[in-house]
């Protein structure tokens, strides 16, 4: 099975292409500068130039649906809903802290966390079940401090949250919090096709996930 991965939820862009047979095809990932619509399609275009392979060939799509950008997402779920119509192909979902929480290899408890500004944080407590890690509760919308209140035990924080409020949370849990290289620590499309292999979404269904409501959203229920 070959799947197109697209994740526009952060500054990170990436797209990738994923066998699940044989792994990664083919992966571009970059700090994006500009507007994720610019350069999202072209990137895509670029990658499957590079691999040889036809759209046609793609079995599924898969997208992050968020938190994060809440117009990099619209613009990630947007594209691949509209790949997944035009090539009638299957589309799954993943959440974008539940990816984050999987760039950890290891076995300790995981908070994963995306910087929603002003010290606070989109996140979500992972514990690891089999081989993959688990949300264990509710994805949060919070005041960094109110995360950091409910750590009593070691604890590994992923995201961009985790790498912006670092010392503040060095300086609160001391010893209790592990950070993984900042070279492992940004979302991997590659990975997002892999936790997306055995899920399957409603095209028509499938919405952005942003934990809190958008500016659009909010202006349109202020009328």
């Amino acid at each position: 099975m070959l799947i197109l991965a697209i994740d526009t939820s952060t500054n990170i862009g990436t797209v990738a292409i994923y066998d699940n047979k044989k792994g990664v095809v083919g992966e571009i990932t970059l700090n994006v500068k500009q507007n994720h619509s610019a350069i999202t399609m072209t990137t895509i275009d670029t990658l499957f130039n590079l691999t040889g392979i036809d759209k046609k060939e793609i079995d599924k799509i898969a997208v992050s649906t968020g938190p994060g950008s809440f117009t990099g997402i619209r613009i990630g779920v947007g594209l691949a809903k509209g790949l997944a119509y035009a090539l009638k192909k299957p589309i799954a979902g993943i959440n974008e802290l539940d990816l984050l929480a999987n760039t950890y290899n290891g076995d300790k408890k995981v908070i994963a966390m995306l910087d929603a500004r002003k010290e606070r944080v989109f996140s979500g407590v992972y514990k690891k079940k089999n081989d993959a890690f688990m949300l264990d509760g509710e994805y949060m919308a919070e005041e960094l401090e109110n995360i950091l209140n409910i750590v009593d035990e070691e604890t590994v924080f992923v995201g961009d949250g985790a790498s912006a409020y670092e010392d503040i949370i060095r300086e609160k849990l001391g010893d209790k919090c592990i950070f993984i290289k900042k070279s492992l620590n940004i979302s991997r499309a590659s990975l997002l096709a892999e936790l997306a292999e055995n899920k399957e979404d409603n095209l028509f269904t499938l919405e952005p996930y942003y934990v809190t409501k958008s500016q659009a959203e909010r202006e349109k229920e202020g009328k």
